[in-house]
């Protein structure tokens, strides 16, 4: 079958992580006319850092000296369970917002809005920095509203104006500035005056997903990868703690990785015609938005009767057909009507492979159930009791314990809850 014209508008824009997006020029962009109250001049700083494909197991695996000795002063979770889909966008953007996808709109790294007409994907620069995709309330906006200042470098969403509010200190994403000059930037944040200086900084690394994704989460270039970030968070604590200020740092990752089958990819299924329907792929799920909702029924069961190596939802059924309660991925969880009529799921450890190109051997994606899907979750500094020891949890709870940190005042409504890392807390 013939696949409709935004098929490949999307697959020209499809990839699974932040490396996707345009490369930008390397400058800082400010937003003027903005100070610390004297207030907030007074509270704690966080650094909010993002290891993307961060594996929970990676750190004791590859022996990430640096880590696994900060972790001892602070908390360590067994693992932190990512929002479904197991993928970099909506689970960057759940970490900032303490919503699941369905809720705050980026449903996967690719999808299409009905309401809009058009499509969202991770490499398109204008969909990435056009607010109206994204709802919630990030922890910087949450910031800038109560007069802290805030500075990212390339958090998910940090380069659009969510509820009209950007950081006041953000880059454009750009993987190629280099690490000594990004370090050099944070000092020279937390060195700037009390009014002026941000007590929150999101702090985003690609190296370790790049690695799995290209050579496998088993790899010596995987484990260079996770020595490079170790290597950096231990230069980044021994700089800026030298500093004397109040500084907590939280270790995440958006996902974890695993290792998948290369040899056997999932093609396109037969049991549908792609003339009535609009496609939003990725290697581990597929979004079929219905030009026709008549078309819906007969598709789903086309697809039932002949799925192999994949499942078949859909969103808007109870029972049969729903998909499992606990991803909050049904048409009732849909917020913004961004999730397909009909979903398809690959079975672990097999991907979809509509273009018939070589399968790279690391993925993620998959059911957040799976245990390789786990990230990690690591946080020390002075508001956290030490040697703590925590079992997994879900990513959406970091938000509310970084604005307490903070001393901000949460003001809309969040699927994370202060009591699950409240404990931690000093």
């Amino acid at each position: 079958m013939r696949l409709p014209l935004l098929v490949f508008i999307l697959i020209c824009s499809f990839a699974s992580g932040v490396s996707a997006q345009v490369l930008s020029d390397s400058s800082l962009r400010v937003v003027q006319g903005r100070v610390n109250s004297p207030e907030q001049e007074k509270k704690p700083y966080v650094i909010f850092i993002s290891a993307d494909g961060f594996r929970y197991d990676l750190a004791d695996k590859y022996n990430a000296t640096n880590l696994l000795a900060l972790r001892e002063t602070g908390v360590a979770a067994k693992s932190m369970i990512p929002s479904y889909p197991t993928v970099t966008f909506p689970n960057h953007y759940s970490l900032a917002t303490g919503l699941y996808p369905s809720h705050h709109g980026l449903v996967d790294n690719t999808f299409y809005d009905p309401k809009k007409g058009k499509g969202y994907a991770i490499g398109n620069r204008m969909a990435v920095e056009d607010s109206s995709w994204y709802g919630g309330v990030p922890i910087w906006v949450l910031a800038e509203q109560q007069q802290m200042l805030s500075a990212s470098f390339f958090w998910v969403g940090s380069e659009a104006a969510v509820g009209g509010v950007r950081p006041t200190y953000y880059y454009r994403f750009n993987d190629k500035i280099p690490m000594d000059e990004r370090l050099q930037k944070v000092k020279e944040w937390l060195t700037m005056p009390e009014e002026q200086r941000p007590h929150l900084i999101l702090f985003y690394v690609s190296q370790v997903d790049h690695a799995e994704h290209m050579f496998g989460p088993d790899s010596k270039e995987a484990e260079e990868a996770v020595h490079l970030i170790d290597d950096v968070v231990g230069r980044m604590t021994k700089m800026v703690d030298s500093l004397n200020l109040r500084v907590n740092y939280v270790f995440v990752a958006d996902h974890g990785m695993a290792q998948v089958d290369t040899l056997h990819g999932i093609g396109l299924p037969s049991g549908i015609d792609t003339t009535k329907f609009v496609l939003a792929p990725d290697e581990t799920e597929l979004h079929f938005y219905a030009k026709d909702k008549k078309d819906i029924m007969p598709a789903y069961e086309a697809l039932k009767a002949t799925a192999k190596d994949f499942d078949v939802y859909l969103p808007g059924a109870s029972g049969a057909g729903a998909e499992p309660a606990r991803w909050h991925y049904s048409a009732t969880d849909d917020h913004f009507g961004r999730i397909g009529d009909i979903l398809l799921v690959a079975h672990f450890p097999k991907v979809f492979n509509l273009r018939g190109r070589r399968i790279i051997p690391g993925m993620h994606g998959f059911d957040n159930a799976i245990p390789e899907m786990g990230a990690t979750f690591y946080a020390w500094g002075p508001a956290f009791k030490p040697h703590q020891k925590i079992g997994s949890f879900e990513n959406v709870n970091v938000y509310p314990m970084i604005a307490r940190i903070l001393g901000l005042t949460i003001t809309s409504t969040i699927d994370g809850s202060p009591e699950v890392l409240g404990r931690v807390l000093k």
